[in-house]
Parts: C-alpha cells; sequence; structure tokens
C-alpha cells in the first residue's frame, strides 16, 4: 500500500530532526555540564575550595572534551545523510571534520524509526507531534529534546555493546548461543553450503549479530526501523576500514554511581574488528524499516517473504510488539517449512501504558510460549540466560535481565 504524502512528509520530517539532533548533540551536552559549573558557584567559598582541592572544576574540563570528541565522531556519522533518500530541507550545514564517502552498502530502505536505549532496550514509537517535531510546513532550526538526545546517547552505549573490545563479554552472552543454536538446527548442512540458508535478524541494532550470522557464512539479512541505529551502523560498516579507528566517550553523560572518574572518561574504540572482513561472496544485507509493515504485507513479486526464510532470530526484539500475536504469525509465516526461530530476551512490554493510544498486548513468558505453540511452534533448548544491556561494567549499579531463551522449529 503506497504512503500517503502526509506521512512521506511526516517521515522526511522526523528523518531531519534525527539529523538535527546528532548535529546539536555538542551544544546540548555541553550546555549540561556547564550547568554543574554554575551550580558549584552557587556554593558557599569555603565549599569551593573543598571542591578545588578534589580538582571538580579539572574533572568538568575533561567532560567537555571528551563531549567534544563524541561530537566530531557523531557529525561524521550524518555527513551524508541523503543516502537514505530523505530530502532534507533546511538542515544546518555538516558540523566539524566531515568527511565525504561512498554511498554503497547493504542497505536497502522501508524508512521508520525505532530505537534501542539502555536497560529498557527501547524501540519506542516514532510520536513525533507529542514530542515536538516539526512537520516540513515548519521551517527553521529544530531543536532536539531530552528525549532525542536520550536515543543519541544509548547509540553511543551500543556502540559499545555491538564494536568494541568492551563490549564482547555483554554480547558474547546473547549472541553466542544464538550462534551456536543456528549452527545446530543446520548441522547436516556443509559449511560451504551455508549461503543457501537465508537468515532474518529483526531488530538489529547496530548490526553486530546479523555480521556474526553473516560471517558463519550465512545468507543474513538485518531489520532497523530506527533512524538513529541506521545512520550508525550505516556508518560503521560502510565507513569505517581499520580496528579501534574510532574512539568514543560514551559514559560522560551522567557522574551517578561512578566509583572514579575513570568509569566516566575511560574511551572506548571502535570497531574490534573490521566490518569489511567478511568472506568473499558474503550475502549481507540491512534492510530500513517496520518489521510488521515490510515481513508481514502481501508477498512482494519481487521480493516475496512467506516461506522464504530458514531461520529468524529475534534478540531483545519480540517485547516491541504492540500486538505479539501478529509478530509471531509474522515469523511462522515466513519461515521455511521446518525452519527455526531463535529467541532471547526479556519481556519489557515497550508499549505498555503508552500515551499515543497505541494498542498493546502483554502477555507472560508462560503466555507468550503457549501461544507460539498454538500457531504453529516446537519449543525447545529452553532455558534462562542472565545478561545486561548497554552497561557500563565499571558503574555502581547494573541491571540484569533474566533472559528468556529457546529454538522453535515452524512444525505447522
Amino acid at each position: 500500500m503506497p504512503f500517503s504524502r502526509t506521512a512521506i512528509n511526516e517521515e522526511q520530517a522526523h528523518f531531519s530532526n534525527v539529523i538535527q539532533t546528532f548535529r546539536q548533540y555538542a551544544a546540548y551536552s555541553l550546555s549540561a555540564n556547564n550547568r554543574r559549573r554554575k551550580d558549584f558557584f552557587t556554593l558557599p567559598r569555603a565549599d569551593q575550595e573543598l571542591l578545588h582541592s578534589l580538582r571538580y572544576k579539572e574533572k568538568l574540563a575533561e567532560v567537555d572534551r571528551a563531549i567534544l570528541a563524541n561530537a566530531e565522531f557523531l557529525n561524521q556519522i550524518v555527513v551524508d545523510p541523503e543516502i537514505f533518500g530523505h530530502e532534507l530541507e533546511g538542515i544546518d550545514d555538516p558540523g566539524v571534520n566531515d568527511v565525504p564517502g561512498d554511498t554503497q552498502g547493504p542497505f536497502h530502505s522501508h524508512s521508520h524509526d525505532h530505537t534501542h536505549g539502555p536497560h529498557s532496550h527501547s524501540h519506542d514509537a516514532p510520536t513525533r507531534a507529542s514530542q515536538g517535531h516539526a512537520g516540513p510546513e515548519k521551517k527553521g532550526r529544530y531543536r532536539p529534546t531530552d528525549f532525542d538526545m536520550d536515543k543519541l546517547r544509548s547509540t553511543l552505549k551500543q556502540f559499545v555493546r555491538d564494536w568494541s573490545e568492551e563490549g564482547r563479554a555483554e554480547r558474547e552472552v546473547c549472541y553466542a548461543p544464538m550462534r551456536e543454536a543456528l549452527l545446530q538446527h543446520f548441522s547436516d548442512i556443509p559449511p560451504a553450503e551455508r549461503h543457501n540458508l537465508r537468515v532474518l535478524v529483526p531488530g538489529a541494532g547496530l548490526g553486530r549479530l546479523a555480521w556474526d550470522i553473516a560471517n558463519l557464512g550465512f545468507a543474513c539479512q538485518g531489520n532497523e526501523f530506527s533512524h538513529y541505529m541506521l545512520l550508525a551502523s550505516f556508518f560503521i560498516l560502510n565507513r569505517t576500514d581499520s580496528v579501534n579507528q574510532h574512539t568514543i566517550y560514551p559514559y560522560v553523560h551522567s557522574f551517578s554511581n561512578l566509583p572514579n572518574n575513570a568509569a566516566m572518561l575511560r574511551p572506548i574504540t571502535i570497531p574490534d574488528i573490521t566490518p569489511s572482513s567478511l568472506p568473499q561472496g558474503s550475502n549481507f544485507s540491512l534492510v530500513a524499516g517496520d518489521f510488521e509493515e515490510i515481513y508481514g504485507a502481501d508477498d512482494d513479486a519481487d521480493e516475496p517473504h512467506s516461506g522464504q526464510w530458514d531461520a529468524v532470530l529475534t534478540c531483545f526484539f519480540i517485547d516491541t510488539a504492540k500486538n505479539i500475536v501478529n509478530y509471531l504469525r509474522v515469523i511462522h509465516r515466513i519461515l521455511a517449512p521446518g525452519g527455526v526461530w531463535i529467541n532471547l530476551g526479556p519481556l519489557l512490554w515497550h508499549f505498555e501504558n503508552n500515551t499515543t493510544n497505541d494498542p498493546s498486548i502483554e502477555l507472560t513468558l508462560e503466555e507468550v510460549k503457549a501461544l507460539a505453540r498454538k500457531i504453529g511452534f516446537d519449543i525447545s533448548n529452553e532455558r534462562t540466560i542472565d545478561t545486561t544491556y548497554t552497561n557500563n561494567a565499571q558503574s555502581m549499579l547494573g541491571y540484569v535481565y533474566h533472559a528468556a531463551f529457546w529454538t522453535a522449529k515452524k512444525i505447522i
């Protein structure tokens, strides 16, 4: 079904606002840090002297420098946003140290917005009106909201999880069991023939799990909804050509629950591997857009999905559903007979108690598995995996998910 002109205009406006959020990161974050300086000077002189002896003002200066380094990196990501096919009318000029790059990459575009966030791994609805996203008729510079900046800060933490050596332990707790289950299900297929097997990873984020699957020799496609994630994944996959090429400071935005300054100010280098190092002839792609709209729609003659996927891997994804029944129905429909669905994640229903009048069906884990069996899955290999999500490993606070893991075979 073709999109209306209103929907297209709204989409372009939202994308433009995301670009503005990237480009205004420095001003926003420096202002937040400057608030601490103002608070310092409101204190009695004796208190200021005590904090001065702790080098508090020097710490604030170091945070400023880290913010500027992050801004330089983020501005590189949006140097050429036109690659996604949107008209970016009224956008500010690119920021510092912009570099040109090629626009070739493993992307197809069916754009909408969906994002991962810290702890809640949120895939929030694009509530543009309620967040103050300007339509195309409203000219002038967009002012990002706290909500927008939280998405961007979460994106920096996603880089740690998916593409840094520091994030290896956290991501491998999740990704390793999923890779192992996939290999076990297709253990009768020689590695040289894996390219004939099609694997889908919805909610792909910055693309590392999908990259890992392609690196095993499978034909793998990731699907992502968030403009923040799509811009960032395009950059890391297509404009990064050496290990540890970029340095970011993802933990400088909060001074809470820190044992020492190093826990906040430490640099993280990315990527830990060269994304272009996939084996020759690898089949790897990313599709931008809503999972249900792309894979649940009536089959396109040029790109059919019904019964065309040998495996679907969902990691911290199924609780992004408004209607979990339809999510599972789509997964079942697109799998080939005997295909496998491998899942890992919690059930933090993202639309529960939403303020946008979106429907939300929230089930318990027991109910989700019962629903999956009724739809036509045989669930096996069940267990609980304790894991964090974009956690600062040196923080005094950490959230642990008791994530559900299973392998489910399509039987009807």
